[in-house]
């Protein structure tokens, strides 16, 4: 008899494994609802007595009660007066609610899709690559998690390649006005309704601005307040968000545009260095308008209500601000550089992210298992694994910005998530590659293509940027959410999810 069997034979005659045989999954949800309704819970016997007692109570007993309170007239308009008084200020000061009505993506045209072969055949015709280059970016291609289907701009697919600042100007255009085209279309808004504009994009900005462009085309009204946010890389769509959330506060009644974009025309990169050859794989033609409001008329036509957002900036840190930096290669070539510290840094940035993140959304069961472990381990100085928040407690949907297949594996290894928390992301990056801050609505919108979006939903949207930046958003679905007509999805929706390679 072997000492594995033995081993085995052994275990059946003792007690049972209860950590194998019992599934701690449902243990740790009763855990987590008993916590949850504590409170609930402490209240029922409460309100028991205060109901037996009431049906007590006889005529006289009531018309004693009565006559107590109206010889204490005082007290009582005392006491009306501080309860009218606490509410008003209450109403007043409350933040106001911002809901997001709307929002859509811009899906290019086919004829702007490239295939890796032509990508290829394109990046050795221009002859500003050498075959070490060559080859490695046939290398990170073929491991990005980008499909053949993928859009560059038309600028790009011209030999050779022509990046103007007519063709930038060209590209911006297109993204920017198809995506509100399309978003005004669906919600019914005309462009001079619109109180506030934030449109980001890191590289490039020209004179005059992005938002500059969207008030001439769409003739907004003059008293617009209009931001234009750049060099704040792909984190910039929820920085944009957290924005507009300001600002509505303090302006009532109003709509705010969020246009979401990055520009790849000008930012291809025609040299040899390793580090700065990744962005031309990773980063395709992208862009979202989302539409926000602070009227209470719009909650029932409404998708989403924002809940939290959080920001986190490492930048005092030498080494994460220069993470992700555009600089001029030796021969004097502008790219954009990616250090091999990359993937550290951003686990440092998601550390501190979550940590805000986690009193505010996370159970107070999973709270106080957090903090009983940290207090174990300070006390007892053993070396305790530290608890990791079980976020799929707090969150129903995950959309992590798809900025490469190793941000999205690592994200789905440090909290614990499963394949189908991480599949938007991942079929986003195989269907439209990295779109830069307009990514995390592209997932958004494959959630809702696949009819996952229920009333009640919580949504985390988490994205990376240069500076070093990391970033979430936290919204409520307001019903149950169906994909809004012309979205990036609609046409192919159906083949997803597909096999990546790994």
């Amino acid at each position: 008899m072997s000492t594995a069997a033995g081993v085995q034979i052994h275990q059946s005659r003792g007690l049972p494994d209860f950590l194998q045989s019992v599934n701690l999954k449902y243990v740790k949800l009763g855990y987590h609802y008993l916590i949850t309704h504590l409170l609930t819970l402490c209240l029922i016997p409460l309100m028991a007595v205060i109901i037996i007692e009431g049906s007590r109570l006889n005529p006289e007993d009531i018309y004693q009660l009565w006559l107590h309170l109206q010889y204490n007239l005082v007290s009582v308009i005392t006491c009306s007066a501080f309860l009218v008084f606490g509410s008003t200020v209450y109403i007043m000061t409350r933040p106001r609610s911002v809901y997001l009505v709307d929002y859509s993506c811009y899906r290019p045209p086919s004829t702007l899709q490239v295939r890796f072969s032509q990508f290829m055949e394109h990046s050795r015709l221009t002859g500003d690559f050498d075959e070490s280059s060559l080859e490695f970016q046939r290398k990170i291609l073929v491991r990005s998690g980008l499909g053949e289907e993928t859009y560059v701009p038309e600028a790009m697919h011209s030999l050779p390649p022509k990046p103007s600042m007519a063709a930038a100007r060209d590209e911006a255009e297109q993204v920017m006005f198809g995506a509100l085209e399309n978003l005004f279309r669906n919600t019914g808004i005309k462009p001079k309704e619109i109180g506030i504009l934030i449109v980001n994009c890191s590289l490039f900005n020209p004179t005059p601005s992005l938002s500059a462009m969207i008030v001439n085309k769409y003739k907004l009204r003059g008293n617009i307040r209009s931001f234009n946010l750049g060099g704040m890389g792909c984190s910039a769509g929820v920085i944009a968000i957290d924005l507009a959330k300001d600002l509505l506060q303090v302006h009532r009644n109003t709509y705010a545009v969020v246009v979401s974009t990055e520009n790849i025309t000008q930012n291809w990169y025609f040299g040899n260095k390793k580090s700065m050859l990744i962005p031309n794989c990773l980063f395709r033609v992208g862009g979202s308008a989302v539409l926000l409001s602070n009227k209470s008329k719009d909650r029932r036509r409404s998708k989403y209500k924002l809940v939290h957002s959080v920001r986190t900036h490492k930048g005092a840190d030498e080494k994460a601000f220069r993470c992700v930096y555009q600089e001029q290669d030796d021969v004097g070539k502008t790219g954009v550089s990616l250090s091999k510290e990359l993937m550290a840094i951003a686990g440092g940035a998601l550390k501190t992210n979550i940590t805000t993140l986690g009193p505010l959304v996370l159970p107070i069961s999973e709270q106080l298992l957090f903090f009983a472990t940290l207090v174990v381990k300070k006390l007892s100085n053993a070396k305790v694994k530290p608890y990791i928040p079980d976020f799929k407690l707090a969150f129903d949907h995950f959309c992590i910005h798809a900025g490469g297949r190793a941000v999205i594996d690592e994200l789905e290894k440090n909290l614990q998530l499963l394949p189908v928390h991480v599949e938007a992301s991942r079929m986003t990056l195989h269907r439209f590659g990295n779109t830069s801050s307009s990514s995390i609505w592209y997932e958004l919108a494959y959630t809702e293509a696949k009819g996952r979006m229920r009333k009640g939903n919580r949504v985390w949207q988490i994205a990376f940027g240069s500076g070093f930046k990391c970033n979430s958003a936290v919204w409520v679905a307001l019903r149950n959410v169906n994909p809004s007509p012309n979205g990036p999805w609609e046409d192919c929706i159906h083949k997803y999810p597909v096999e990546t390679v790994s």
